[in-house]
């Protein structure tokens, strides 16, 4: 790794108070049944349960009513509605072809599923129970026999081996390189029993919520249909979940209806769940539309993530009457590594210099007060705000991990002395330009080799260097803009380009673009998706590391967190990965705050008191319909 030069920024030491709690390091099972000891071939004990967690007891045993923070009385029926920007052509989210249509998965369920108030927990869901070996090995999971498809056709355990090959035969390349090599066999035992056996080099942590996480698909209807996973689809897969497409109108609006004959709407896993009877989803070119859209009463629920139109926006008509509640509600999830990346496949922006200068001339302290209201804090780990966050200086643990990689070359020696990467500070947030900042950056590509001309432009070889942000919403000219004329004082030739929706994903697919908008926020438990992340097997195509990040340092470091068994050992790791990752310089911290902004027409309801990880709209909220009646009779709604 190249040495940096002495104008490097310098770390600014972290004091923010970690989000998640979590305890203990043993492999317990909530409420798992020894099915006995080693026999007298050595075989493993196996374990019959019906939820899996590598970490501390399950949350919910075995015969939970709902989960705890739902209204099990909840009442069924009614309509949300939300939007969303753009147009659609498509409703697979599993290829690379067309624009997906919103809540295109809706209509989809998997073996396991998670709880949102249980960080490690997965339970069985179309299965009853699952058994395994201390090896994990293999695992068989007993299927549910009254599981049925949205045709009525019941599930089987060849239509789910029929769904898991499926996407290790069309699936995207980033799954398929990573995951093929794990799987041994998948072998139907009976209908409804399902056994995957795994080879020697899948990670044993993974295994089991990795395979439990296949969607169910009808073996039948695909092969009578002739429907590929690697083609744009005009229209869901029929899956076996609660919501089926009613209403389409290509490009500009959606309606998803709850199926009547839903199999699981008794399962305990759902009551006080799935309340609603139809989700309206209305298009909009832009997000200034869409916020007119939503003040005229044309969709009912909005989720604000501009800052500008939260702080200054809620002061309309429906607001001022009660029409429209606007809310902070709690969100304990891990915050949102939201930021801008570079494309290292571009050979200027594999120079860490030059991300670093560019990296400089991103002022978050003038953007948050100027721009932001001060309602933002700046992201700086992949692992905000949890127990998984680099700090300060490298501990023992993570001095184990990263002292060989050193040795070996693969990082510089001061990742073990330094403190922890931190995001550029400015000075100032009274101007856009910190002119000390301006200073350091200008340093760095001299060093770097990009000299000003008379011209002010700094070329090499007699190229300019040049920096386009590629982006989709208008609003985020405000904040790239400014960016754009600090990037120009510096000498480099910014540039703003705004495509629409399409070209916008099609050209973060194939890697046309320098600069782009990314949110890279990690699970609490890291493992094998990691290698979709940030491996370099996913770097030629994928739709996470579309950075493209190759580095065989990061590679190893993810073989060490994939290796991790005790809680303990993972969050050590870990931080490792979130200090190499954070060296690595392939972004530009944005920011993140630990709330959900809400603002909705005053007829919806939700439980006092919300889980930690999920805010839950479309899951556990539910419709009031004698205060829908009163909106309707105010006019209130179009």
């Amino acid at each position: 790794m190249k040495s940096r030069p002495s104008t490097r920024v310098a770390a600014k030491p972290d004091t923010s108070t970690p989000r998640l709690i979590a305890t203990g390091s043993a492999i317990l099972i909530g409420a798992a049944i020894w099915a006995g000891q080693a026999d007298a071939d050595g075989h493993d004990p196996v374990t019959v349960t019906h939820g899996y967690s590598n970490f501390d007891e399950l949350v919910y045993p075995a015969d939970f009513p709902h989960f705890n923070y739902v209204n099990p009385d909840a009442p069924k029926g009614g309509e949300i509605s939300q939007w969303a920007q753009g147009t659609f052509d498509s409703f697979n989210m599993s290829t690379r072809k067309g624009t997906p249509a919103a809540l295109a998965t809706i209509g989809y369920e998997s073996i396991l599923m998670a709880a949102a108030d249980d960080a490690y927990g997965a339970y069985c869901y179309l299965c009853t129970t699952m058994e395994y070996p201390q090896s994990r090995d293999w695992v068989i999971f007993n299927l549910r026999d009254d599981v049925t498809f949205s045709d009525g056709t019941g599930m089987t355990a060849e239509d789910l081996k029929f769904s898991f090959e499926l996407y290790l035969e069309q699936g995207i390349t980033e799954y398929r390189e990573v995951y093929s090599r794990f799987i041994d066999s998948v072998e139907v035992m009976n209908p409804y029993k399902i056994k995957f056996t795994f080879t020697e080099d899948a990670p044993r942590r993974d295994v089991v919520t990795w395979v439990g996480g296949t969607s169910a698909f009808s073996k039948a209807w695909w092969e009578d249909t002739g429907a590929r996973l690697d083609e744009s689809t005009d229209a869901p897969f029929m899956g076996t979940g609660p919501y089926l497409l009613d209403t389409v109108d290509i490009g500009r609006q959606l309606v998803y209806r709850k199926d009547p004959n839903w199999w699981g709407a008794d399962h305990p896993a759902s009551i006080g769940r799935n309340n609603f009877e139809t989700i309206r989803v209305e298009y909009f070119a832009d997000s200034a539309a869409a916020f007119e859209g939503f003040k005229s009463g044309a969709y009912t629920f909005r989720s604000e993530n501009s800052s500008k139109q939260w702080a200054t926006g809620y002061d309309f008509p429906a607001v001022d009457n009660g029409w429209v509640k606007v809310e902070e509600l709690p969100n304990g999830a891990i915050g949102s590594a939201q930021s801008f990346v570079f494309n290292l496949d571009n050979p200027t922006w594999q120079d860490p210099w030059v991300r670093d200068a560019v990296a400089l001339m991103f002022n978050f302290e003038w953007s948050n007060e100027s721009l932001f209201y001060g309602l933002y804090a700046r992201v700086n780990s992949f692992w905000q705000n949890s127990d998984l966050e680099a700090k300060g200086t490298p501990t023992e643990g993570e001095l184990a991990i990263l002292q060989p990689l050193v040795e070996e070359g693969f990082f510089d020696a001061s990742i073990l002395t330094d403190e922890v990467r931190m995001a550029a500070v400015s000075s100032t947030s009274q101007r856009p330009l910190d002119r000390g900042n301006l200073r350091r950056a200008s340093a760095l590509l001299d060093e770097a080799g990009w000299l000003a001309g008379d011209d002010g432009v700094r070329r090499k070889d007699g190229q300019t260097l040049d920096a386009v942000f590629l982006q989709y919403s208008p609003q985020f000219d405000r904040i790239v803009n400014p960016m754009v004329e600090n990037l120009k004082r510096l000498g480099v030739n910014a540039s703003l380009e705004r495509v629409d929706t399409s070209q916008y994903i099609e050209r973060r697919r194939s890697g046309d673009f320098d600069l782009v908008n990314h949110t890279l926020t990690q699970g609490f438990e890291p493992g094998q998706q990691l290698r979709q992340w940030f491996g370099s097997e996913a770097a030629d195509d994928s739709s996470r590391n579309i950075m493209r990040l190759r580095s065989e340092g990061v590679d190893r470091v993810i073989d060490a967190v994939v290796a991790a068994e005790e809680l303990a050992d993972i969050q050590t790791a870990a931080r490792a990965m979130d200090r190499v990752l954070r060296a690595e310089g392939f972004w530009i911290p944005q920011w993140f705050k630990d709330t959900h902004t809400v603002a909705y027409y005053d007829q919806y309801r939700f439980p006092d008191e919300l889980p930690p990880f999920a805010l839950g709209t479309l899951d556990f909220w539910w419709y009031d319909a004698d205060a829908a009646a009163a909106l309707n009779d105010a006019g209130a709604l179009q």
